[in-house]
């Protein structure tokens, strides 16, 4: 897609507005990311084969991964779809600077690296992808949607969510670090913090009247879309419906009343 002459805030290069007054719904067709959460590669193109175009980008993450590797990446690719690769990358500075060059060469649009494996994980991560011709977008994991209170203070982090995804933050955009993902109820703090251009993708999204299910930080697409958000990462809502595709159709809809 051509680089939009109008950017939408914090949007990924090359996932474009097609005019200057673009329909709502193809912009939250632009702006909507389903995660691809299956044990194989089979029923995951089956899945994508359904959709057809009515979804752009696709997150593979650990289970489909682990399960179906590089080449199940690099048949999305193919298809022309945009490619966000979860895997959340959290080791020694060196080790994740090559896991992230390793991202780089499948041809992944965005890809995550956890901000809790500190400044120097984050400026190596950066500096992997330098020289590169056409880098995925770096997002920085703050704090998991599934994590609250409990869970933070039972890891021994006495801060509360919203204070430990501010720190983590300013620690990414230190490292120059200009995408995150954090839960819909700290997107609109970190986009003050990150300002306009950051790209901020938000899981932990579910319609209105849908199941919050393991995720403890939720909100609907409308509220994280006003919040600030970049992207919305929506899975069982869409691959777990009876219809995946009315499913889709109605997510983009109250996507597109908060556009």
């Amino acid at each position: 897609m051509p680089i939009p002459e109008r950017p939408i805030p914090g949007l990924a290069r090359g996932t474009a507005q097609t005019s200057l007054q673009p329909d709502p719904i193809e912009e939250a067709r632009q702006r909507l990311i389903v995660a691809l959460d299956f044990p194989a590669a089979a029923p995951a193109l089956d899945f994508v084969g359904k959709l057809g175009s009515q979804c752009l980008w696709y997150k593979v993450g650990l289970e489909l991964f682990i399960a179906a590797g590089p080449a199940f990446v690099q048949s999305l690719v193919s298809r022309g779809c945009s490619v966000f690769l979860d895997l959340k990358f959290n080791d020694i500075p060196n080790t994740v600077a090559g896991a992230v060059r390793s991202g780089a060469a499948l041809g992944v649009r965005m890809m995550t690296i956890h901000a809790s494996g500190g400044p120097a994980m984050l400026a190596a991560a950066k500096k992997a992808l330098e020289g590169s011709e056409n880098p995925p977008q770096l997002l920085a994991v703050t704090v998991l949607t599934s994590i609250d209170q409990a869970q933070l203070t039972a890891i021994g982090l006495e801060r509360t969510p919203a204070a430990q995804v501010e720190l983590l933050g300013q620690m990414g955009l230190a490292a120059g670090i200009n995408g995150f993902v954090c839960s819909p109820e700290e997107v609109s703090t970190l986009r003050v913090l990150a300002g306009p251009d950051a790209v901020l993708v938000i899981p932990g999204i579910r319609p209105t009247g849908g199941e919050v299910g393991d995720q403890k930080r939720v909100a609907t697409p409308a509220d994280a879309l006003r919040g600030g958000a970049s992207y919305l990462v929506v899975g069982r809502p869409i691959t777990q419906a009876a219809d995946p595709v009315a499913a889709i159709a109605a997510i983009l809809q109250e996507m597109a009343g908060s556009l």
